[in-house]
């Protein structure tokens, strides 16, 4: 599903990331881990096509898409999530999602009528809601969500635009133990449904979830191999994980 070749991206003297290979098989979850400035939302961003690689070469479902702009990659079926939660604040979750749709769409909202009257928008957005465990929850300002619930909406509004690969970028962050085992659960439950590449700072989320896991450190990726594997490898414990675990 997704294939990326030597990819490299500087700022300065900074190299974020650093000749990075990866390969996704579809259906897979890849976890992406590493300390704190190792080059991990540098490398989703590039996957995404927020930020365009220095050089290398990304392959989505054998196309070459490293030239292509986000908009782009997002309707051939790249969807992702942010670090930092963004959604907008003063509409509904409803509405949040149904602008994801129309986003994915690229319709103009057909201004000549009420927007959330429009079924080919709301009626997906509330299956994506359904499908978080937000449906009870359509019609609330997002400013007044939980933030573990804005973190769900965020991945209602990711799955509205029905991606073939979704890029995660730390969706646990920030969440106590009870909204962490929830959206550990959510995802768990798009395992084998759907594609992901998850960036991802808790190690309870990352082995319960992923088929595979990439250690990312200083940009170069040191390790990829099942969770047992990364346990037990001497490297990834000595520069992440820790000895302890």
């Amino acid at each position: 599903m997704l294939e990326v070749t030597g990819l490299t991206k500087t700022f300065g003297a900074l190299r974020a990331t650093d000749a990075v290979d990866l390969e996704v098989q579809e259906g897979e979850t890849l976890a992406v881990i590493g300390p704190n400035g190792a080059g991990k939302t540098t490398l989703i961003s590039q996957l995404a096509g927020n930020l365009r690689p220095d050089t290398g070469r990304i392959r989505f479902a054998g196309e070459d898409i490293t030239s292509l702009s986000a908009p782009q990659r997002s309707r051939k079926g790249l969807a992702r999530s942010f670090q930092i939660t963004s959604v907008l604040q003063d509409c509904t979750a409803l509405d949040n999602v149904a602008l994801a749709v129309q986003a994915h769409q690229g319709h103009s909202f057909r201004f000549w009528k009420p927007a959330r009257r429009d079924a080919s928008l709301r009626d997906p957005a509330m299956a994506a809601l359904c499908d978080v465990g937000l449906s009870a929850r359509a019609e609330v300002l997002a400013a007044q969500l939980s933030h573990g619930e804005q973190r769900q909406l965020e991945i209602a509004m990711v799955l509205a635009s029905r991606p073939r690969l979704m890029l995660l970028d730390e969706p646990v962050a920030g969440m106590g133990t009870d909204e962490s085992q929830r959206m550990i659960e959510l995802l768990a439950g798009l395992k084998g449904e759907k594609t992901v590449v998850l960036v991802e700072h808790d190690m309870d989320a990352v082995f319960s979830l992923a088929d595979r896991i990439s250690v990312l450190v200083y940009g170069r990726i040191i390790a990829t191999g099942t969770p047992a594997e990364i346990r037990a490898n001497a490297e990834v414990r000595s520069a992440y994980l820790g000895e302890d675990l």
